[in-house]
C-alpha cells in the first residue's frame, strides 16, 4: 500500500486535471466509480462486498480517501486488492489532482475497474469531478430517511443510490415510502439498490449491474 499526503491547495484547476485523467482512463477503457457517502454509512463495507463478489473476474484497484489514518485502506488490502491511500490532512473531499497523483502508482495497463472511495461527507465531494463514469452514494438505514432532501446535491448527481443496512430496517423508524418519494423528486433516473453487508442481501444485484457497466466500457 502506498500512502499519499496532500500538502497544498490545488483545487483551482480541478476540472482541467479531471479532463486529463478522463482521457487516460477512457483510452485504457477503465470503468471508474466515485463511491460517496457520510461517515458510518458503510462505504468501505459495501466496497468489501463488491470486491469479494467481483475480484475473481474483474481486475480492480482502489484509491482510498480519508482525512487521516490508513484503517480503511488496510481493510481493502486484506481483500487482496491493490490500494492507494490518499490522506487529505483535513480537506473534506478528494480532488482530481489527488487522483492524478494516485494513478501514477497504479498499473492502469491491466485494470478494468477503478474505485475511488471518497472522504465521508454528503456536501463537498458532490461538486468535484474525479473523472468518474458513475457517482454512487451509500446511505444507511441508521441515518434516517430525511438525508436526500437535506443534502440534495449529492443525490441529484448520483447515478446509483445504495441503501445500506437494510437488515435492521424493522428496528428503526426509517420510512421507506418517504425515502423513495424524496429520491424520485430529486433524481428520477437514479437506480436504487437495497443492500445488507451482513446478510449480503442485494449485493449480487449490485455487482451484476456494475459488471455490466464495466463490460460496456471495455466493449465486451
Amino acid at each position: 500500500m502506498k500512502q499519499i499526503l496532500v500538502k497544498k491547495d490545488i483545487l483551482k484547476n480541478n476540472n482541467s486535471i479531471a479532463d486529463e485523467n478522463r482521457i487516460l482512463l477512457n483510452e485504457k477503457k477503465i470503468f471508474t466509480m466515485n463511491l460517496l457517502g457520510s461517515p458510518g454509512a458503510g462505504k468501505t463495507s459495501v466496497l468489501e462486498q463488491i470486491i469479494e463478489n467481483m475480484k475473481d473476474d474483474v481486475n480492480m484497484s482502489v484509491i482510498e480517501g480519508d482525512l487521516y489514518t490508513t484503517k480503511d485502506a488496510q481493510r481493502i488490502e486484506n481483500k487482496g486488492i491493490d490500494v492507494i491511500q490518499v490522506n487529505t490532512g483535513g480537506a473534506c473531499h478528494l480532488d482530481a489532482a489527488m487522483i492524478k497523483e494516485a494513478m501514477d502508482s497504479i498499473d492502469i495497463d491491466n485494470l478494468d475497474f477503478l474505485v475511488i472511495e471518497n472522504v465521508g461527507n454528503l456536501v463537498c465531494p458532490a461538486s468535484y469531478d474525479l473523472s468518474e463514469d458513475i457517482k454512487v452514494t451509500v446511505m444507511s438505514i441508521t441515518e434516517g430517511n430525511d438525508k436526500p432532501l437535506k443534502y440534495p446535491s449529492m443525490f441529484q448527481r448520483s447515478q446509483v443510490i445504495i441503501l445500506n443496512k437494510i437488515d435492521i430496517l424493522e428496528f428503526t423508524n426509517f420510512n421507506m415510502d418517504e425515502f423513495y418519494n424524496d429520491i424520485r423528486s430529486l433524481n428520477k433516473e437514479a437506480k436504487v439498490f437495497e443492500v445488507s453487508c451482513r446478510t449480503k442481501e442485494g449485493v449480487t444485484q449490485l455487482c451484476d449491474y456494475l459488471r455490466n457497466l464495466i463490460n460496456l466500457k471495455r466493449g465486451n
